[in-house]
């Protein structure tokens, strides 16, 4: 598909969502529409509008952020106009950052203070600040509270307690009835989800180490990791259904959320979703930390989160900007966590009584989110994406069993060798 034709589905997606204007927007944002992610941003841009009195249209873009990286890398390559305003990974600013504005020059300085600073960090790029925090996200563990006390299990606390955990009641409540069930869900697709869940298994454990380490060494055929695939194979047809090696956020959050799974691991965006009126599972969930690799490992959650950033091909920087500045704020950070459990990126928020009110785990876990294990983009630098890819295609083959994870983990380095070549 060539940018035209992107650009013109991008359109096509927004007209047919409603949100296109009678007139000629002043502005165009893309947001994501996972979970109640594309309702949340039409809503706080309609809070902008109605206060500034400028027109804006909103599209959505894929699921998958992997198909909307490539999708903002080609409408970018275009030099296109079309888009002011782009939701962007935590992990793509450097890759993005030559396209991207520097919003130090637009923002006031207190835009940017009570963010955690590593994140400014994260998107500054050359002393130049491509994009705003939106907010963060970590892996978390989801439970169903209601069937481990039917069971009489404990919250696991490793991934071989959660194996057996998942098997017992699996078992149990299909024989009660429910023929549907499942131990747990992840996301299994190959796509950038899926190197967040494979990283927490393998770093969970002793020396499983991540992809690439801090000083670009190439770190994942050892034994841990291979033991980490191995276990997470094992699986998939057994409590894991098959149909997960497609999955990304939303389709697992689909089954637990009808009933359909005993745990799931997603990102806090489901909480509130599970707590919603029309969920089969209202009141019957807990969130905890992700289980540890064996009774030596630690608890390991992958960082996520999303930013905003202003293409530097918009005819209307100043006043994107201007919409960057409102939708990052603490005012309206604060409406997303209570409404929709999305993490803030603003410190203070954690303290706020409404906010702990309406999403408790927020304070439980606190540092879970602060330090939460990065992706090695930053060492990776524009090599990031090839790495990744290559990271989630090797686990897929892993998971589906298409090869061993001694065997896989093998050919990964070797190839991500290849790509470093000297140095990344």
């Amino acid at each position: 598909m060539t940018p035209r034709q992107l650009l013109a589905t991008l359109t096509f997606i927004g007209t047919a969502m409603g949100f296109t204007h009678a007139q000629a927007a002043d502005l165009t944002i893309s947001c994501g529409a996972v979970g109640a992610e594309l309702q949340l941003c039409k809503d706080g841009v309609a809070i902008w509008e109605k206060r500034s009195g400028h027109s804006v249209d909103v599209v959505s873009t894929p699921n998958s952020s992997t198909e909307r990286l490539s999708l903002y890398q080609q409408i970018l390559s275009a030099h296109s106009s079309d888009i002011d305003v782009m939701q962007i990974d935590v992990v793509w600013p450097g890759m993005l950052a030559p396209h991207l504005l520097d919003l130090r020059e637009y923002l006031p300085e207190e835009a940017t203070q009570g963010h955690f600073p590593a994140l400014i960090d994260n998107n500054t790029i050359n002393n130049r600040l491509v994009a705003m925090p939106w907010f963060t996200d970590a892996g978390v563990f989801y439970y169903r509270k209601d069937l481990l006390e039917k069971y009489d299990q404990p919250v696991p606390g490793t991934w071989e307690q959660m194996t057996e955990t998942a098997r017992i009641i699996q078992q149990g409540e299909r024989e009660a009835g429910n023929s549907g069930m499942w131990g747990y869900v992840f996301q299994g697709r190959a796509y950038e989800g899926l190197t967040c869940n494979a990283l927490e298994w393998i770093d969970s454990y002793p020396q499983g180490d991540t992809i690439v380490n801090e000083d670009g060494e190439i770190t994942i055929d050892n034994a841990d990791a291979a033991r980490a695939l191995t276990l997470a194979q094992s699986w998939i047809g057994d409590i894991v259904p098959q149909g997960a090696l497609n999955y990304t956020e939303e389709e697992a959050r689909g089954v637990f959320q009808s009933g359909n799974a005993v745990f799931m691991r997603n990102w806090p965006y489901a909480w509130a979703l599970a707590q919603s009126d029309n969920s089969e599972i209202k009141g019957k969930v807990g969130v905890g930390v992700l289980p540890k690799g064996g009774d030596n490992g630690q608890h390991v959650a992958a960082l996520g989160g999303w930013n905003l950033a202003v293409s530097k091909y918009s005819d209307s920087p100043e006043l994107a900007a201007e919409l960057v500045a409102y939708l990052t704020s603490p005012e309206e950070q604060k409406r997303r966590a209570i409404e929709a459990s999305y993490n803030p990126t603003i410190e203070s928020l954690y303290q706020d009584q409404e906010v702990l009110a309406a999403t408790p785990f927020f304070g439980t876990l606190y540092e879970t989110f602060v330090n939460g294990v990065p992706r090695p983009s930053a060492v990776t630098g524009d090599n990031y994406s090839r790495v990744s890819n290559a990271f989630f295609n090797t686990v897929h083959e892993v998971l589906s069993g298409n090869t061993s994870a001694e065997q896989g983990l093998e050919s990964l380095e070797s190839e991500l060798t290849r790509i470093k070549r000297r140095r990344w």
